[in-house]
């Protein structure tokens, strides 16, 4: 039985990457064994699974079939073998995470020995991105992000809400002056710049939002004024880092800056003029079954971020005047 259930656990991930090669790298496995594995679950069966070729491995329709029976058995097996285990002493195995660089360094890492404390038998892969992934093609058991959820082909867990502030180094302040109001940061008073975040780069406008009041209210619009960026990244360690360096105005989450407000390195800008809060999402593959392993992390993951943002208020700022 436990032969047959690797066999079924390569073969799904052969599947899914779409290699033989890849499959072994992987799964730590001689690819001579991987195409074995394969070969006498294709033989015990009766029919063939996958479609070998010289550039890709894809599924056949009988292939198709099995391998949503697979997916389903080994999570419905992997919850069974965790069902009745020790909750703290017994939940084992590995996770596999990607999170943004400032949540992971301002929140996950400086946290995870406590959690690991209590389950010492989990084990951690965590990749550290902004970016869209497919989790059943890479094997990832769950991503946070940041943001509007785009991928409508993933369950999404909400999180607390990460507060987003207005700021600027003090070095840029001492330069362009302390703005005091959302029209003169327009591209029209040639005197302010943004840096713009993309995920991809392109041709959108890059804009300063707000509500009025910082908060919605009934008929409170978001506004957006347009401003001139003379540098757009693509990565949240990226933005922060450009804001530093005196690159520009950013509109960041809290969770990602709190240090560097307490330090000075940073510092408010108009108040009562912020974006509405971004909201924030475990995402992963839809499955009957979750893993205890994974549950327990993410129940652990929203508790502390809860924590970490009650602990964030920001810096009450001095910097309302003129510059």
């Amino acid at each position: 039985m436990q032969d047959r259930i690797q066999a079924m656990q390569v073969f799904v991930r052969v599947a899914e990457l779409h290699s033989f090669t890849a499959a072994s790298v992987e799964l730590d496995l001689s690819k001579t064994y991987v195409s074995t594995l394969v070969q006498q679950l294709e033989n015990h069966l009766g029919s063939r699974l996958l479609q070998r070729t010289t550039r890709k491995v894809q599924l056949t329709q009988d292939g198709q079939l099995f391998y949503q029976r697979c997916k389903d058995l080994l999570a419905e097996f992997d919850e069974v073998e965790t069902l009745f285990q020790q909750q703290n002493a017994e939940v084992s195995g590995r996770l596999r995470i990607d999170l943004p660089t400032v949540m992971a360094r301002a929140l996950l890492f400086p946290k995870l020995p406590e959690f690991m404390a209590l389950y010492p038998k989990l084990e951690f892969e965590i990749s550290c991105t902004d970016r869209k992934m497919d989790l059943i093609a890479e094997g990832v058991d769950c991503v946070v992000r940041v943001g509007a959820v785009e991928d409508l082909g993933l369950v999404a867990r909400a999180l607390p809400s990460m507060p987003l502030l207005n700021l600027a180094s003090p070095s840029y302040l001492e330069k362009f002056g302390i703005p005091t109001h959302p029209d003169e940061l327009a591209s029209s008073a040639g005197r302010h710049q943004l840096v713009h975040y993309a995920p991809h780069f392109g041709n959108r406008d890059s804009c300063f939002e707000y509500l009025e009041a910082g908060q919605f209210i009934s008929g409170n619009k978001l506004q957006r004024v347009k401003m001139h960026a003379a540098i757009t990244v693509n990565n949240t360690d990226a933005y922060s880092t450009a804001c530093l360096a005196g690159l520009g105005i950013v509109q960041a989450p809290l969770g990602g800056v709190r240090h560097l407000l307490e330090s000075g390195q940073l510092q408010q800008i108009l108040p009562d003029y912020l974006a509405p809060a971004m909201p924030v999402a475990l995402l992963y593959p839809h499955r009957r079954h979750v893993p205890a392993r994974l549950r327990l992390f993410m129940q652990w993951f929203e508790q502390e971020l809860q924590v970490y943002l009650t602990q964030a208020e920001p810096p009450l700022t001095t910097n309302k005047g003129a510059g």
